[in-house]
């Protein structure tokens, strides 16, 4: 039997740890008569080509030469040839931003039952993926010494998407760099959830996806979703949360988490409760007819602002009832076939928390994704 390594790497911080490294692995190759050829050795490298990509001690980038390989691909004529090409841009997909979402059209078209057609919007997959392959950025390497900062985004549509970065010293001056990014397009199922069980659902997938740099390590998770945190600690009776909850219990003493305040909003914190019982936020009431505030995002309101909004829940039977279905611990079918359209099913969607005793509606919404 004959066995062939093809590359072997060796790295070290400093000149004086190569060098012992090196004389332990040649010292181990010489008692088995292990062969090395010199003309294919490189000693005390700052950087190398290693399995597609540059990597020094520093950072990660994709090959140069690969890059220039993509660029000269054209454009598949058959699923065979597609599949080809998927793999090789799948290899690099930590490197664009939300590749899931950008590749999807071009998955979908190597599914069963699918007529092989290369569309204007395939076209533009297609070569969309080639420019961010080849402009795709360089990516650091992580240092278990510092804290982590995880960006979360499930706005896409049809896709949950999270970058890892760390705010590292370089050239003497602190700066904030990307390890990786991460992005998946949602299964079936997932797709039928609303805006807060996806968002739940994207730092889960992130935090399992991520748990190499994440165990044990401190990080800030950043998401523009601020009731993401109150929806991982409320009591609630959805099955998937209660599971997600458990699922980032060995998390929760490293995690801090912080909304973006720079992202634009995907939802409304004010929202009302029309007298005539629908969520249609855009309808105005005539001037006064009483309507309860769900809920407003501004802290800067006095206590009896606050109060009067509390006291305003029981003027209204839907909001009485939602009130009494999200502070129970289980579910109450009985109490929940009281619940009138929408509210029902926007309740069954996990649309309503609690803050502080106050109700707050969340709009399912789909935007394109800031990422």
């Amino acid at each position: 039997m004959v066995v062939c390594i093809d590359d072997i790497i060796i790295y070290s911080e400093t000149c004086e740890d190569h060098v012992k490294y090196i004389d332990r692995v040649l010292s181990k190759c010489t008692p088995i008569n292990l062969k090395i050829s010199l003309k294919k050795c490189n000693f005390g490298q700052q950087e190398l080509l290693a399995l597609g990509h540059k990597v020094s001690g520093l950072s990660l980038a994709i090959d140069q030469n690969k890059g220039a390989a993509v660029l000269q691909k054209p454009v598949p004529k058959s699923i065979k040839e597609m599949q080809s090409f998927l793999g090789f841009s799948s290899y690099y997909r930590n490197h664009p931003k939300n590749f899931a979402h950008i590749a999807s059209s071009l998955y979908k078209l190597c599914s069963k039952d699918v007529v092989f057609e290369i569309t204007k919007e395939r076209r533009d997959a297609y070569e969309r993926i080639k420019h961010e392959l080849t402009n795709a950025p360089v990516l650091i390497l992580a240092d278990f010494e510092l804290p982590f900062k995880l960006y979360i985004d499930a706005a896409c549509s049809q896709v949950l998407g999270a970058a890892l970065h760390q705010r590292q010293i370089v050239d003497g001056e602190p700066r904030e760099g990307l390890i990786c990014y991460i992005s998946r397009k949602l299964k079936d199922s997932e797709a039928r959830y609303g805006a807060t069980q996806t968002e739940c659902l994207c730092l889960v997938w992130a935090l399992e996806k991520l748990h190499y740099h994440l165990q044990d390590e401190l990080f800030e998770v950043y998401t523009d979703f601020p009731a993401l945190k109150s929806s991982l600690n409320m009591k609630t009776t959805n099955r998937h949360i209660l599971r997600w909850q458990i699922a980032i219990q060995e998390y929760r003493g490293n995690m801090t988490t912080i909304n973006k305040e720079d992202r634009k909003r995907n939802f409304r914190f004010s929202e009302w409760a029309p007298g005539s019982g629908t969520l249609d936020s855009g309808k105005t009431d005539s001037e006064g007819t009483e309507t309860p505030i769900l809920g407003i995002s501004s802290s800067e309101l006095h206590n009896e602002f606050f109060s009067a909004v509390l006291k305003s829940y029981s003027k209204h039977k839907q909001c009485g009832m939602l009130l009494q279905l999200l502070q129970q611990k289980y579910r109450s079918p009985e109490l929940e076939s009281q619940l009138e359209e929408p509210w029902l099913r926007a309740y069954k969607d996990s649309n309503f928390f609690l803050v502080d005793g106050l109700l707050y509606h969340r709009e399912n919404t789909q935007v394109h994704s800031q990422w």
